[in-house]
């Protein structure tokens, strides 16, 4: 075994004084990359994955559930400014039920669940009243917290005492609430508006004069500003608008001009003018059911005849008693005639009832200024060549018309006859002074990602054409080893005969070849007979 072990021994040495620096280099960077990589693999195939368990907790319940998973010996993290308590993710569910059967976090406030539990026969009226206050305020507290953009809510309400005679000096009852709210949510009015509501109509004696309400970067809410407020954010979110139309038609502008005139050649500004006027209205629409014949469809129809034939004695007109005043009389035996025809239809046309609400925002006009580089390229000799007037112009109507197009698709309806989409562009040509920058609208992995997976593969390409090249070495120096390999000797040719000495050799050589242990056995024995 050891001279196994001093054989390795010389042929590692002999390779590695037969190498050079450069290869010698090689083989241990890649030796320490190989342990680099095997170190940060294990690290991460190691590393627990943790999952909160529970966020937004106050101190004093992650104080509660600290020492709770300390007395079981778990592994957590505390993040988020000591309010998210983290666990291995496969004993998260399991904590979460076992915590809560042992009643854990316990949040100290008192809500109207704990008269149930802990009204007794010996509570005096000022305990009670301070408990009923107490869970009033969680309760109501409780409440806000469930609106949506509020993390926690804190409530304090200051309650008089009743006084035994009615007094012109009645304190009034108020309050001061504090909310959290998310990062970055602003309330809107309506909110602002419940949360007032919801305080007055829990309270008894409590009006909306009387109660404050701020957030914790101490913002202070009064119903009377909130439309103030909510135009505020209308002008933030209207500005946001404006800029993704402008950036969205900014972008395919540029595509389509770097197509036309080469990349880089050309920059595009965009301003939109956008009308965020929304309208909600009702149309009543009489529509004909024929709308060739302007006719509508018939529903009833009345048709009244009728036909006189006689005639009139001759006398003053509407003179007698039974006449009709102004009636033309007729001659004296003369005939008349008297026929009329009357028809009555009534039609039913189509009533249409639409309640439309229009979009909240709409392009009334576009501006597009296009710059676009003069210069064409270099010459054999490395002078810049110029675009001339004749190819600047083709450039231009070309621009132009797909400009155009861009701005008849992309205004509303409504201001089509107001804008005239040649008034809206301008292009002007210039040489740049340096390579514009754009933005990439598809951004890739990061630079060093592409260094990192270079260099992985180089040292695992290095690796493999070490383990490569050493196998052919060891197998060449096996060869080179002779292994001794006994040959049987030929034995001469001996004339058969047919007698008894004969057949004992045969029978001698038989065994031999069939059972050499047996016939060294049968020698030994012979030489010990001698």
């Amino acid at each position: 075994m050891k001279e196994k072990i001093k054989n390795y021994q010389d042929r590692l040495a002999t390779y590695w004084k037969k190498r050079s620096k450069g290869q010698k280099g090689l083989i241990l960077g890649s030796i320490f990359a190989l342990l680099f990589i095997i170190v940060i693999v294990s690290v991460f195939a190691s590393k627990t994955n943790m999952v909160p368990l529970y966020q937004e907790l106050s101190r004093q319940e992650v104080g509660q559930v600290k020492a709770e998973l300390d007395t079981r010996g778990v592994n957590y993290e505390i993040t988020d400014g000591g309010t998210t308590i983290h666990v291995p993710e496969g004993e998260a569910e399991s904590l979460l039920v076992d915590l809560a059967a042992a009643g854990l976090p316990e949040s100290g406030n008192i809500d109207y669940g704990f008269f149930s539990s802990n009204v007794s026969w010996g509570m005096t009226d000022n305990e009670f009243d301070m408990i009923r206050l107490d869970s009033m305020q969680t309760e109501l507290a409780n409440l806000m917290a469930s609106i949506e953009g509020i993390n926690e809510a804190n409530v304090m309400i200051n309650m008089p005492e009743e006084e035994v005679f009615v007094s012109d000096n009645q304190q009034p009852t108020s309050a001061s609430i504090v909310v959290n709210t998310e990062p970055g949510y602003n309330l809107e009015s309506g909110q602002v508006e419940a949360l007032y509501n919801l305080a007055s109509k829990s309270v008894p004696n409590l009006t909306n004069e009387n109660i404050a309400i701020m957030d914790q970067n101490f913002q202070y809410y009064d119903p009377e500003n909130t439309d103030s407020m909510a135009g505020a954010s209308d002008y933030t979110e209207q500005q946001k608008v404006k800029k993704q139309i402008e950036r969205d038609i900014q972008q395919r502008v540029q595509k389509m001009l770097g197509a036309m005139v080469g990349p880089n050649k050309a920059v595009t500004t965009v301003t939109a003018d956008i009308d965020f006027t929304k309208e909600n209205r009702r149309e009543e629409l009489v529509e004909p059911v024929d709308p060739e014949e302007m006719e509508g469809l018939p529903v009833s129809i009345e048709r009244i005849e009728e036909a006189y034939t006689g005639g009139v004695p001759e006398g003053v007109v509407g003179a007698g008693d039974e006449d009709i005043q102004n009636y033309p009389a007729g001659e004296e035996g003369a005939p008349d005639n008297y026929e009329m025809t009357e028809e009555t239809i009534n039609n039913e046309f189509n009533r249409i009832y639409r309640d439309i609400e229009e979009s909240p925002f709409k392009i009334r006009d576009l501006g597009i200024q296009v710059a676009v580089d003069t210069v064409r390229g270099q010459d054999e000799n490395g002078e810049l060549e110029y675009l001339t007037e004749q190819e600047q112009q083709e450039v231009s109507d070309g621009i132009d018309d797909v400009l155009n197009s861009i701005i008849n698709t992309s205004i509303n309806t409504q201001y089509e006859e107001n804008v005239n989409p040649d008034d809206s562009v301008s292009i002007i040509f210039q040489e740049f002074q340096g390579t514009p920058e754009f933005d990439n609208e598809t951004a890739g992995l990061p630079f060093w990602v592409y260094i990192a997976g270079g260099v992985l593969l180089l040292v695992v390409i290095i690796l493999i054409f070490n383990m490569v090249r050493r196998r052919e070495e060891e197998e060449e120096e096996y060869e080179e080893v002779v292994q001794t390999k006994t040959v049987p000797e030929e034995i001469p040719d001996i004339e058969e005969r047919d007698d008894e000495s004969t057949r004992k050799k045969k029978q001698l050589e038989r065994m031999a070849n069939e059972n050499p242990e047996d016939f060294a056995k049968l020698l030994r024995s012979w030489i010990s007979e001698d």
